[in-house]
């Protein structure tokens, strides 16, 4: 794991901890589910850290055992998730944690700011012998300097060493609302 991702995952971590401590005084049951998911996650997460890239079903895990901590953190009824794949790209690479960044940053910068919350939609498909990945939310949209955060631009620099020019990062309007990361890499 690099320095950078496991400093990314800190204040994830660190807030998860803090609300799975409250929720063990006062909803146990809830607690054990909670530490479930963060199990998974970890499971999940760690092994992909290491890898310079992993199978695309792997990395659905990681980001609906992600979601579903924030679910329980932000409640359900703030974030809501929707997944679109289509089927036999399973075993496709993409660079690891490429769908957890894009995630990440539409919970965080895009519904987590909203009193109201919103949805995130996660899509995969195969068009003209490329892997087309997008992350898509009803959140608050580009704000002023809107896509070169840092886990973006990490991005974009694995995306640019594994792939070169063949593979790119871009992000556009959603509508009504929101923002879709979309990345764009070959068919492996």
């Amino acid at each position: 794991m690099s320095h950078h991702q496991l400093t990314r995952t800190e204040p994830f971590l660190f807030n998860t901890l803090a609300h799975l401590r409250r929720l063990a005084s006062t909803d146990v049951a809830e607690a054990r589910a909670m530490l479930g998911e963060l199990l998974q996650v970890l499971a999940e997460a760690l092994p992909s850290m290491r890898e310079a890239q992993t199978p695309l079903s792997r990395e659905l895990q990681l980001v609906r055992a992600y979601l579903g901590l924030h679910q329980r953190r932000m409640g359900e009824s703030r974030l809501q998730q929707r997944f679109e794949v289509a089927p036999g790209l399973d075993a496709a690479l993409l660079p690891s944690t490429t769908l957890l960044t894009l995630v990440e940053n539409a919970v965080k910068h895009g519904l987590a700011p909203l009193v109201e919350g919103g949805e995130i939609a996660v899509r995969a498909e195969a068009r003209e012998g490329r892997l087309l990945l997008e992350v898509a939310d009803t959140g608050r949209g580009m704000g002023a300097g809107g896509g070169h955060g840092t886990g973006l631009a990490n991005l974009r620099a694995r995306l640019k060493a594994l792939h070169g020019d063949a593979a790119e990062l871009s992000l556009h309007l959603n509508e009504p609302r929101g923002l879709v990361a979309r990345v764009c890499l070959p068919l492996t």
